[in-house]
């Protein structure tokens, strides 16, 4: 079966010691694709240099993280639309709107999340979007703006089932990852069960947002403070979470997950009646 990882930090420093055989163990468990997100100019140039490296492997994804809001240059919207025009398959993202974050300006991060929207409409890229505690405020900002040619994803969404079709309705898709299979997250389930299936993607979010042990089946030494990382080749077991909770036969399920990352992020469509009159 091939898998698709709509979302993960690959670059991410934690992940330096064991980069080699992740990626193989990734691969070999069947990972076909996996959507590496940058989050500012620190790591982007590690993000692009994964996507040399691994270009069957690593599609690359560029963006101004909330969390990075206030820690950029002067220049960063023109490095970011370097990145982007070097790698034309590279959505926006990852993106956002975060009042979680201590010490969070959710105005300047508006600012931001508007700039690089205005650009993934201008380059016509997908764009992947972190959110929490501020869904309102990002259904009226996607509201307010002009539509986004191909769409956006709401990684990890953790928003309510009403707040869920709205965004649907904006062109929005929601990606699951394991951390929603822990038992406190029952009303989180109880939404991705709802999603409309050809809007549905599945993540690892890796090292971040690992799952209960029945979505561990690799594992990677500690963090900091002994927080367990998550390893990108945990996605076949989030894939047979997620589909035992839709209630769909394993091989299904992955081949609907392939089409949808494939048509999300790699063929873009022009008419969404006649892509969902196949969908499965």
């Amino acid at each position: 079966m091939n898998f698709y990882d709509a979302h993960n930090h690959l670059q991410d420093a934690r992940l330096t010691p064991f980069r080699e055989p992740v990626v193989m163990d990734a691969q070999r468990i069947g990972v076909r694709r996996m959507v590496v997100n940058g989050t500012g100019e620190h790591d982007w140039p590690q993000v692009a240099e994964l996507a040399e490296r691994y270009p069957d492997l690593v599609i690359p994804a560029f963006g101004l993280h909330p969390w990075q809001v206030g820690q950029q240059s002067t220049r960063w919207q023109e490095a970011l639309r370097k990145y982007l025009e070097c790698f034309p398959a590279a959505p926006v993202g990852e993106v956002g709107l975060d009042r979680w974050v201590e010490g969070h300006d959710v105005v300047a991060q508006a600012q931001a999340l508007q700039a690089q929207l205005v650009l993934a409409r201008e380059l016509n890229r997908p764009v992947v979007i972190h959110c929490l505690k501020a869904f309102g405020v990002l259904e009226n900002l996607l509201r307010e703006s002009k539509p986004l040619p191909r769409g956006f994803l709401l990684h990890s969404y953790g928003g309510s089932l009403e707040q869920m079709r709205s965004f649907a309705a904006l062109g929005g898709w929601f990606s699951c990852s394991g951390y929603f299979f822990h038992d406190r997250k029952a009303a989180q389930r109880k939404v991705f069960a709802e999603v409309p299936l050809d809007r549905l993607l599945v993540e690892t979010d890796a090292p971040d947002m690992l799952g209960p042990e029945a979505c561990i089946t690799n594992v990677l030494p500690g963090g900091a403070a002994s927080v367990a990382l998550n390893h990108p080749a945990n996605l076949s077991a989030i894939y047979a979470a997620v589909a035992q909770l839709r209630e769909i036969p394993l091989t299904e399920f992955v081949e609907g997950m392939e089409k949808n990352f494939k048509c999300f992020f790699e063929k873009p469509y022009t008419n969404i009646e006649e892509y969902q009159a196949g969908s499965f």
